[in-house]
């Protein structure tokens, strides 16, 4: 086996080799810590710029400010270094060290016009500076250090818990081209290689199964809980990890068209795109600072109490809700991909958590959009099995839909489907077939009556389903009910959405009997039937236009236009490209519980946001009420501060998806899985 080397591509950001660098990423995604971490050290590299701190890199210069402010206040309090000339030269250079980055960022936000906590706490910190209370400074900068190297460790976990979505991803793979077995770099993978999938590896594109047979756990990319059952024919996704047997697999997409490019693509527009309540969360940050400012002026005009004005403005915060808002929406997109769903960014996961109406497509949503063998009624003196061997064999050449429902039915069961003696197909008809010595007939009641052969009038059949005729040797012998069947989950997708007080409609194209047989079995609040697509687009408008915040799930393109007019399209993953491009939002997995959670993670991350805006409002109007009075002093009121905005960082990063255990195998089973496809 050849095997071509693949080194680690060079950071974007130095020269050094990448280990950040993933498959598939535009942009380094490494923090300033972790490039710190990769860049040479002081003083010949015995120092480094970044050590680790509770799993996270951290620069050292910034350990060291919170480290010189430490002491620095120590020293003040204690008074071991005396004053030079009158001034506290320990405390004013602690505070030059300390506050610089605070003040250049606060110097940054007065030329663009924001403004920012960083601009109150610089105003808060200059003026203890300045009436000489460099302890109560020096202590409230401490605090703010702290905060900030806290918020960036709880932003680091966030973003590390949803990059390891894409950690899983593999360098290499191992390609079968013209018959010779090598190790190739992923990005050298095109459609229509064969790509071999060791037992334990991960899969690296999305394709066919060839040949092989395994069990793949798909629970990073479809959230389906239990491994699936892959063999030939049978589609895998990247990402997903092959468990038991080897598998040779034709690809169909790589890099960033596979359903695991999707899901990057999805967190990294979650990063770079702002949802309307992130914009409203910087808008809230800034009035809480013009107001803090306004508090201040009014307490000091009112009482002429330094300390007291300045406890006013240190303890009004707003950066909670800054850091907290985008950290929720980054943890609800990523939890939502863990469940099987691309959320194609913040605006529509927002929307998704406001709707109160959802508008279902029929087929291919609520059922599986191909017929299948509901019910088998046998006449007297036969099995189900023994009609169902029968009828499959008389249909084994036939390309009807119906026909491939019986025959998928007995393979189902694992029920030996012999080959006709001879068939015969009449168009509109039916189909007659010899197998040994029975002549078999299938086809409509219809067709039995005009051969002679009598039916009887109760055949076990419904008004929904299509039923399907056998008669062997001119007797009647049973008859098939096959139908589009509904989805298993269905009905209990719609009872939760409708818990969550979401209104369901179902608009199909379908006769009325079969809409208004599948609105009752599902509990469907309204259904409308035999409407065409510029008909459901017209609806959707129209429901939109009434105030109602809607969600439109289907997936064919005939519902491409009504999900483009929906507040938030969402498209089956088993729908058509159109479908899938339209959509905002997109289930890999063809299962409704999967829209459930999706809908539930949405409407958690906007109870979570708003509980921040609450909290951030209720915090500093009764800290500014308090400092005001004089309850609280600078120390006690920087300490306020920071405690509220840890606590709704905290609260936003309880969305964040659960670290993923399940590392990439190294390439040393490589060679043997390789082996066991080939052979």
């Amino acid at each position: 086996m050849s095997a071509i080397p693949n080194p680690v591509p060079a950071c974007p950001q130095s020269a050094r080799p990448c280990t950040c660098a993933r498959p598939f990423e535009r942009t380094c995604s490494a923090s300033a810590a972790q490039r710190a971490r990769r860049s040479p050290g002081w003083f010949g590299g015995y120092v480094p710029r970044a050590v680790s701190l509770f799993g996270h890199d951290v620069e050292t210069v910034e350990l060291l400010r919170v480290a010189v402010v430490a002491i620095s206040a120590a020293l003040v309090w204690l008074q071991l270094v005396p004053l030079v000339a009158g001034w506290d030269v320990i405390g004013i250079a602690g505070l030059l060290f300390g506050a610089w980055p605070i003040l250049r960022e606060a110097f940054e936000n007065i030329k663009e016009r924001r403004m920012t906590m960083e601009l109150s706490m610089s105003i808060a910190i200059l003026a203890a500076a300045t009436i000489s209370e460099f302890f109560t400074a020096l202590v409230v900068t401490f605090f703010v250090l702290v905060a900030e190297e806290l918020e960036h460790l709880t932003v680091d976990r966030g973003r590390a818990a949803i990059s390891d979505l894409i950690d899983v991803m593999p360098h290499e793979a191992t390609v079968r081209r013209d018959g010779v077995i090598s190790l190739v770099p992923i990005d050298t993978i095109v459609v229509g290689d064969r790509v071999l999938v060791a037992p334990g590896e991960n899969i690296p594109v999305d394709g066919v199964v060839q040949s092989g047979l395994s069990y793949v756990d798909q629970a990073r990319i479809t959230g389906e809980s239990m491994p699936i059952k892959r063999s030939e024919g049978d589609t895998v996704f990247a990402g997903s990890i092959n468990q038991s047997g080897a598998l040779d697999i034709q690809v169909d997409r790589v890099g960033r068209d596979t359903s695991f490019g999707r899901i990057i693509d999805a967190i990294e527009n979650a990063e770079q795109s702002r949802a309307p309540v992130q914009r409203l969360a910087d808008q809230l940050a800034g009035y809480l600072v013009y107001f803090s400012f306004a508090a201040a002026i009014v307490t000091y005009w009112l009482t002429g109490n330094i300390r007291d004005t300045i406890s006013v403005i240190i303890v009004a915060g707003a950066c909670g809700v800054a850091a907290g808002t985008p950290l929720a929406v980054l943890g609800g997109i990523g939890r939502a991909a863990r469940n099987g769903a691309i959320i194609k960014g913040g605006m529509h996961l927002e929307m998704l958590g406001r709707i109160d109406t959802i508008v279902l497509d029929k087929t291919g949503t609520l059922t599986f959009g191909e017929p299948r063998v509901s019910t088998i009624h046998p006449a007297a003196g036969r099995t189900e099995a023994e009609l169902l061997k029968l009828a499959a064999s008389a249909e084994l050449r036939s390309e009807h839909p119906l026909a491939k429902a019986i025959v998928a039915e007995a393979r189902a069961r694992e029920i030996a489907v012999p080959e006709p003696d001879s068939f015969d197909y009449t168009l509109g008809r039916g189909v007659t077939a010899q197998l040994g010595s029975d002549r078999i007939l299938i086809g409509s009641v219809k067709l039995l009556q005009a051969e002679g052969i009598d039916a009887p009038a109760d055949r076990g059949g419904d008004a929904v389903s299509s039923e399907i005729c056998v008669a062997v040797n001119g007797l009647y012998a049973g008859s098939f009910a096959v139908a589009d069947a509904v989805r298993p989950e269905a009905a209990s997708a719609i009872r939760a959405l409708h818990a969550m007080k979401i209104r369901t409609i179902l608009l199909t194209g379908d006769n009325a009997k079969v809409a208004e047989n599948v609105g009752a079995s599902l509990g469907i609040n309204t259904v409308e039937a035999g409407m065409l697509p510029e008909q459901k687009l017209e609806r959707v408008r129209a429901l939109v236009a009434a105030g109602a915040r809607v969600a439109m799930l289907g997936d064919g393109i005939n519902d491409a236009p009504a999900l483009t007019a929906a507040s938030v399209g969402i498209a089956m993953g088993s729908g058509t490209d159109v479908a899938k491009e339209s959509a905002d939002i997109v289930l890999l997995a063809n299962d409704l519980e999967r829209l459930v959670e999706t809908v539930a993670i949405a409407q958690r991350t906007r109870g979570i946001i708003w509980q921040n805006f609450a909290g951030t409002i209720t915090v500093d109007a009764l800290g500014i009420a308090l400092a005001a009075f004089g309850f609280l002093n600078p120390l006690l009121a920087a300490f306020i501060h920071v405690s509220s905005e840890l606590i709704f960082i905290a609260n936003s990063a309880r969305l964040l998806p659960a670290a993923d255990k399940m590392r990439l195998p190294r390439r040393a089973r490589a060679t043997e899985g390789a082996a066991a496809v080939g052979g």
